[in-house]
């Protein structure tokens, strides 16, 4: 069996711009979530329930139930991450899906579920979602998101006004005319789980857009990120982690164990086998992430300190003079020198 993967979600770097284009301010939407407002600049990745606190904190903060639907309906193909644009250029809606589904665990905990059948007689082709690490049911934001990109995939890449069979939602509720408009289908509230029943025929309909040469740009890219992910050393994927999760609070061994997928045992003994300690290791993160967030002059070096885990400014101070030599002020102050005379 296949294990289950990580608990890391990676943030959209369009999502951001989405929300905006709204009209809700990105900082606004972190705050409701209780999440870093650094997120958009450190690209931090979350865990399943804190990308779930986002999709609710979205619902709650524009009180809009097709919100979802809006904000991947009008993002322009070119904000997709690599993962997503591969999608866009396939050979047809069946080659699109496949890819979809292929490298959607590079930004998620989460796999599409494709799976062909009969519906009322007609060959269908149904796509449903399951997250790995999920306490609770997937908010409606998130669902509505994912069925969204799946129909824009399908109506942009075919440049045909696809329409699905029929349209399953778990949440409860009366009709929606925001979803029957934007499906052109069926809206089921109340059904047993979130699935998307598409036809058969659609799956085979060609992509005029299809691009084979940026296709073996992306894919190639993409596969390389999988191997560099499997291929780093277990050090190297412990530093990643507490950099991900050192915004968030200090986090233990066990802490990070549990979300690489392993015992706490088990993990001091494959670190000690590499040479290092879990102490060690923690410091190397915080060196590297100091040296980012001091990087954006946005940030208060008491807000740095504090994200970086620190009790106090003081050791956060103590700590980076030991690194590099300087102050965490000074540092700043160098590289804000010379990024000034390097554009002059």
């Amino acid at each position: 069996m296949r294990p289950a993967p990580a608990d890391r979600c990676k943030v959209p770097h369009g999502l951001w711009r989405a929300v905006e284009a709204i009209g809700i301010p990105p900082s606004a939407l972190l705050r409701q979530a209780r999440l870093p407002v650094t997120l958009p600049q450190t690209g931090q990745v979350i865990t399943t329930a804190q990308y779930f606190a986002l999709m609710r904190a979205l619902e709650t903060l524009s009180d809009d139930p097709a919100v979802g639907l809006k904000i991947v309906r009008s993002a322009d193909t070119a904000v997709h991450p690599p993962s997503t644009l591969a999608a866009f250029y396939a050979r047809d809606l069946r080659d699109g899906l496949e890819r979809l589904a292929r490298f959607k665990r590079l930004c998620t905990p989460e796999t599409l579920q494709v799976t062909d059948g009969l519906d009322g007689g007609r060959r269908s082709c149904t796509v449903g979602m399951s997250w790995f690490h999920a306490s609770e049911a997937e908010p409606s934001v998130s669902v509505d998101a994912t069925f969204a990109t799946l129909m824009e995939l399908a109506r942009r890449g075919t440049g045909t006004d696809v329409r699905p069979l029929r349209v399953d939602l778990a949440r409860p509720g009366k009709r929606s005319a925001a979803h029957e408009s934007y499906f052109a289908a069926p809206v089921r509230l109340g059904a047993p789980r979130d699935l998307l029943v598409l036809d058969a025929a659609d799956l085979d309909r060609p992509f005029p857009g299809h691009n084979p040469e940026l296709l073996a740009m992306l894919t190639p890219a993409l596969g390389a990120a999988l191997e560099e992910m499997q291929a780093r050393s277990l050090s190297e994927q412990v530093i990643l982690e507490l950099k991900r999760s050192l915004p968030s609070g200090r986090p233990d061994v066990g802490e990070v164990a549990r979300r690489m997928g392993m015992s706490e045992r088990t993990l001091q003994r494959r670190i000690t086998e590499e040479g290092h300690s879990f102490r060690e290791l923690l410091v190397e993160a915080r060196r590297e992430l100091g040296r980012r967030l001091l990087s954006d002059e946005a940030l208060e070096l008491d807000e740095i300190a504090f994200l970086l885990g620190y009790q106090d400014a003081t050791s956060f101070h103590r700590a980076f003079r030991e690194w590099e030599g300087v102050t965490p002020a000074r540092w700043r102050q160098l590289r804000s020198n010379d990024a000034t005379y390097t554009a002059h």
